[in-house]
């Protein structure tokens, strides 16, 4: 059962009124579990549970029970992230808010563990660029690892304080702030998040995120949008940061128009979900139009050196054919192969020159020699030539590829590289040289967990 925070309790009678008995409620229910799916990714043998969808987004399902992600596959190839419902509301001030106009750069500041970039990568097109960024360099693992696995070429991650993207002020059109915060809306899904709260730690909060928000503005196209978010219920994080961004800098507030059966509350120029209304835990949004003209980027060129025509031509085999005649392949200084767009490629270097612990492009793989050797990254990437030698494994043996240990080779199967699918969604690479197999799975995504 949980106990809230006396505080706390006494915090949410004065926001909800007659309505507090049934928040507290809500909060002893059993926590909804959702997932938001991959639109690139083959879908069609996903083996989960449906129950119904996430109204707020195209991709969103809620499940009727939580299975053991880690036992399907289908999730190591990033064919869906599992992901709270009510944060899924991205989408739609994205879809509202938004520019209309080709090319967006866009920018998630606050971006790991990849939720709101995952989500974002699957409603840009291969023409817009996606920086997700992540200031705590101990939890840039996890972000780098679900950007992988989503399988976008488009994305470049970053390790960077967001006062260090100054050089990149009006540079986006989009600017998302899933700003760190007190946590109060994930009391029931995290009940050792309440051992964390404190009055102290709300104004801590809300400190900290207009500072984040100040860096924040500064990087807004003129006419772009600023998307500010929070997991808790408090004015002072949510509807107070909104009104001083407002009052402090020059933007608006962006109304949106929303479907009165979602139950999304309006509260004071951001949208509020309460458990007691809505499939989901606590969440805040809100969309603000930059209505001013700076914009004071500098254009650059890629700082990296173009691969070779020689090894070009050993390379461009492994590309979609739909994709290869749009790309331009670097080498960078370890000896990496890199792919970017050619469309692409003044914004790539704006980033690249402005950010010093960032990306540089999807790594396709290294030479050793005149040998390519391909990377994890390219495996799972939008990318990949389809017709690649590759191999069906039934789960029991995608299970052992994931876990790196020996797993049933067909005999039929050719010696070389081949690509390993589990439903037809890639999972990693091995290398077959007569009886032998190495699996080139990177250690640090094996699965640890023990299978019966």
């Amino acid at each position: 059962m949980i106990i809230l925070p006396e505080a706390f309790a006494k915090n949410m009678k004065l926001i909800l009124g007659d309505e507090f008995q049934d928040f507290e409620k809500a909060l002893q229910s059993e926590v909804p579990i959702s997932i938001r799916i991959n639109p690139a990714k083959s879908l069609e043998n996903l083996q989960l549970d449906i129950d119904s969808d996430v109204p707020w987004s195209h991709f969103g399902n809620y499940l009727k029970s939580r299975p053991v992600f880690t036992l399907d596959p289908s999730f190591h190839a990033g064919a869906y992230y599992v992901q709270e419902a009510s944060s899924m509301f991205l989408e739609e001030v994205f879809r509202q808010t938004a520019p209309q106009k080709e090319s967006l750069r866009v920018l998630d500041l606050c971006g790991a563990p990849g939720g709101k970039s995952t989500h974002l990568a699957s409603l840009l097109t291969e023409n817009d660029l996606l920086v997700s960024n992540e200031v705590i360099k101990s939890r840039l693992g996890v972000l780098k690892e679900n950007l992988q696995k989503w399988g976008f070429s488009n994305v470049i991650v970053s390790n960077q304080d967001p006062e260090t993207f100054a050089d990149l002020e009006g540079f986006f059109d989009v600017v998302v702030v899933d700003a760190p915060c007190s946590g109060e809306g994930l009391f029931r899904k995290d009940p050792n998040a309440m051992s964390e709260w404190s009055e102290n730690h709300v104004q801590m909060c809300s400190a900290r995120q207009k500072r984040i928000l100040s860096a924040a503005a500064m990087l807004v196209a003129p006419g772009g949008v600023l998307i500010y978010s929070t997991c808790t219920y408090n004015p002072y994080e949510n509807q107070e940061n909104a009104a001083w961004l407002c009052r402090t800098l020059d933007f608006d507030p962006v109304k949106l128009t929303l479907n009165p059966e979602w139950k999304v509350a309006e509260k004071g120029g951001g949208y509020q979900f309460f458990p007691h209304k809505t499939r989901g835990e606590g969440f805040f949004i809100s969309a603000f139009r930059n209505l001013s003209n700076d914009r004071r980027y500098a254009k650059a060129r890629i700082n990296l050196n173009h691969l070779s025509r020689e090894l070009t031509e050993v390379v461009k085999p492994w590309i979609k054919a739909t994709k290869v005649d749009n790309y331009e392949f670097y080498k960078k200084e370890d000896g990496n192969i890199v792919a970017i767009k050619a469309s692409l490629l003044s914004d790539f270097g704006s980033v690249m020159k402005a950010l010093n612990r960032r990306s540089s492009g999807l790594e396709i793989g290294i030479f050793k020699g005149k040998d390519f050797i391909p990377s994890h990254a390219f495996a799972l990437s939008d990318l990949i030539n389809p017709d690649l030698d590759a191999v069906e494994l039934n789960r029991d043996n995608a299970l052992k590829f994931l876990k790196k240990e020996a797993f049933e080779m067909p005999q039929e199967a050719n010696d070389g590289w081949l690509v390993m699918q589990y439903s037809g969604l890639n999972l990693g690479w091995v290398k077959k040289i007569g009886g032998r197999v190495n699996n080139y799975l990177p250690t640090e995504w094996r699965i640890r967990m023990e299978i019966e």
